[in-house]
C-alpha cells in the first residue's frame, strides 16, 4: 500500500509539473514553426499527409471506448461513433484507430499531430480546453466517489476520506477534481497512476486493495453489475459533458462535419439508440439480483452449461444469451412452474411446447433446445431490415409477450414519430400498451407492456455479466450469429 502514501504537496506538484511541460511543449512547437521556415514546412507537410488519406482517431481500451468483444469483433461506443461518422460524413477518408496505453496519453498524442480526433470518453474540463478544442458533447456524466460497501462505511463528507487510500488514472478529470478538493482538504492523500484505467481501479476497490477511486457514473453503473459491493459514496462537483477532442489548429471543415454529425444523430435518434445499446440496461438489476445471479452462476449454471452450448451449435445464438434467458425465466430451476402453467428451465407454455415438439417441459434436454429454437422463430418473425442487436431484443420481448403486441408497439412508435426499428424507442411504446388512450386504437389491444421491457433489460444485464466471467463457445459446426450484447 506504500504507493498510495504520497503527500498532497507532492501530488499537486506532479500535476502542475505535467501541465507545465505540456504548455511548454506547445510553446516550443510554436517557436520552432515561427523561427524555422524549413521545419514549419516539414510539419505542415506531415499534417497534410495525415489528413489526405486517412482519418486517425486516438483512443484507449475500455468498456466505454473501444474493445474486442466475445466474438472477436471491435465494439465500444467510441468505436461505433467513429465508424459511423466516417461512413456517413467523411467517406473520402480511410478510418484508422491509434490505441494508446492510457487516457493520459490521449491529448499529448493529439498535440504531437499523430491523430486527427480523440474519441476517448473525454470529459470537457477547463484545463483540457486550454489544450484542445471540443466538438459538441454527446453524453453527460457525473463524477462519483466509489467505495467497497463490505469493507468501508459510506463517507459522511470529504473530511472522512482524508486518511484513506485513493487513486485515479493520471491525466484524467478525476485528478483535476482531487486537486480542487485538496484546497479544502489539504490532508487528503491520493495518487494519479499511469498505465491504468478506471475499470482496473474499480476492480481494486471491489477487491479491497484500494479504499476509494473516482469514476464516471455511466461506467460505475456498468461495473456494479459485476461487483455488487461497489457503492457510490457521493457525487463530486457538477455533471460534466463528454465529447470528442480535436487540435486547436484542426481543419475547420472537419470540425464542422463532426458537429453536424452529432447534431444529426441526436436529432434522428441514432445517438439515443447507441447510448441505450451500451448503457441502457446498466441500472436494471439491484444488488440482491446481482449477488444471487453470481452465486448461482458458480453453483448451478455448470450443471446446464453444456445444454446451452449445444443449443448454440444448432441455433447460432450465443450460449450466454440463452443462459441469461433461462435464468430470467426460471433461475435455472428445471422444476420451476408459474401460476399460469409455464414450466421448466425455459418456462415454456403448453402451446409453445407442442409447437416445438416437447413432450416433457421439465426435461432440460428438451426445454433448452426448444426455447432456443423458439427464440430463433421470434427473431425470424421480426422484419429483416431491423439491425442487430435491436432485432433480437424485440424477439425477446415477443418471447415474453407475443409478437402481436410488439408489432402494436412498433405501430405506435411510428405514430409518435419514434423509430419502429429501434429497441430504445420500442421499449418506450411497449409500456404504453396498458393505457386506454393508446391500446384502444391498436389492433391487438391491451397488454402489460412493462413486463417485456423488464424481461429484456434484465436479460441484457445477465448476459453482460456472463460475458465478463464466462468464455465464448466455438461451435464444432458452422453456425450463423444471431446477436450479442454490446
Amino acid at each position: 500500500m506504500r504507493m498510495y502514501s504520497k503527500t498532497s504537496a507532492i501530488q499537486l506538484s506532479q500535476l502542475l509539473r505535467w501541465v507545465f511541460f505540456v504548455l511548454v511543449g506547445l510553446l516550443v512547437v510554436a517557436c520552432d514553426l515561427s523561427d524555422n521556415p524549413s521545419k514549419q514546412a516539414n510539419k505542415l507537410t506531415k499534417q497534410a499527409a495525415l489528413n489526405s488519406h486517412e482519418l486517425v482517431f486516438v483512443t484507449h481500451n475500455g468498456p466505454a471506448t473501444y474493445y474486442l468483444n466475445g466474438d472477436n469483433e471491435y465494439a465500444g461506443i467510441e468505436y461505433d461513433l467513429a465508424t459511423l461518422f466516417v461512413k456517413k460524413y467523411a467517406p473520402e477518408y480511410q478510418i484508422k484507430f491509434l490505441l494508446v496505453n492510457s487516457i493520459s496519453e490521449v491529448i499529448p498524442t493529439l498535440l504531437k499531430g499523430q491523430a486527427n480526433i480523440a474519441a476517448a470518453n473525454l470529459s470537457v474540463t477547463h484545463l483540457r480546453k486550454e489544450l484542445v478544442q471540443f466538438a459538441k458533447p454527446y453524453q453527460e456524466t457525473q463524477q462519483q466517489l466509489i467505495y467497497d460497501n463490505e469493507s468501508n462505511d459510506k463517507p459522511r463528507n470529504l473530511a472522512a476520506i482524508v486518511d484513506k487510500t485513493i487513486a485515479v488514472p493520471a491525466g484524467t478529470s478525476f485528478a483535476e477534481r482531487l486537486s480542487e478538493i485538496q484546497k479544502e482538504q489539504p490532508k487528503l492523500r491520493w495518487q494519479a497512476l499511469r498505465q491504468t484505467n478506471s475499470e482496473l481501479l474499480l476492480d481494486q476497490v471491489a477487491n479491497g486493495v484500494l479504499d476509494f477511486t473516482i469514476a464516471d457514473s455511466h461506467l460505475v453503473a456498468m461495473m456494479q453489475n459485476y461487483y455488487p459491493n461497489l457503492s457510490v459514496g457521493m457525487a463530486l462537483g457538477k455533471p460534466e459533458n463528454i465529447a470528442w477532442a480535436l487540435p486547436k489548429n484542426a481543419d475547420p471543415q472537419l470540425v464542422k462535419k463532426v458537429n453536424k454529425f452529432f447534431d444529426q444523430i441526436r436529432k434522428d435518434g441514432t445517438l439515443r439508440n447507441l447510448l441505450d445499446r451500451y448503457y441502457g440496461s446498466s441500472n436494471r438489476l439491484n444488488t440482491q439480483d446481482i449477488t444471487a445471479f453470481l452465486k448461482l452462476s458458480n453453483s448451478l449454471l455448470p450443471k446446464y452449461q453444456h445444454l446451452f452450448k449445444q443449443a448454440q451449435e444448432t441455433t447460432g445464438i450465443d450460449w450466454r444469451l440463452l443462459a441469461a434467458v433461462s435464468y430470467r425465466e426460471s433461475h435455472w430451476d428445471t422444476f420451476n412452474t408459474s401460476p399460469t402453467g409455464v414450466r421448466g428451465l425455459m418456462m415454456l407454455t403448453e402451446s409453445t411446447a407442442d409447437l416445438m415438439g416437447v413432450t416433457d417441459r421439465l426435461d432440460p434436454k428438451q426445454s433448452v433446445p426448444a426455447g432456443a429454437k423458439y427464440i430463433v422463430k421470434m427473431i425470424e418473425t421480426v422484419p429483416d431490415r431491423i439491425p442487430e442487436p435491436d432485432r433480437t431484443y424485440m424477439a425477446l420481448a415477443a418471447y415474453n409477450i407475443g409478437y402481436a403486441h410488439v408489432e402494436d408497439a412498433r405501430v405506435l412508435a411510428k405514430r409518435l414519430n419514434l423509430n419502429p426499428d429501434r429497441w430504445a424507442d420500442i421499449k418506450k411504446t411497449l409500456v404504453m400498451l396498458n393505457d386506454p388512450e393508446y391500446y384502444t386504437t391498436l389492433k391487438y389491444g391491451y397488454a402489460s407492456g412493462g413486463a417485456p421491457v423488464i424481461f429484456v433489460e434484465s436479460i441484457r444485464s445477465y448476459q453482460r455479466i456472463l460475458e465478463r466471467y464466462q468464455p465464448s463457445h466455438t461451435p464444432n459446426s458452422n453456425t450463423f450469429k444471431i446477436a450479442q450484447a454490446d
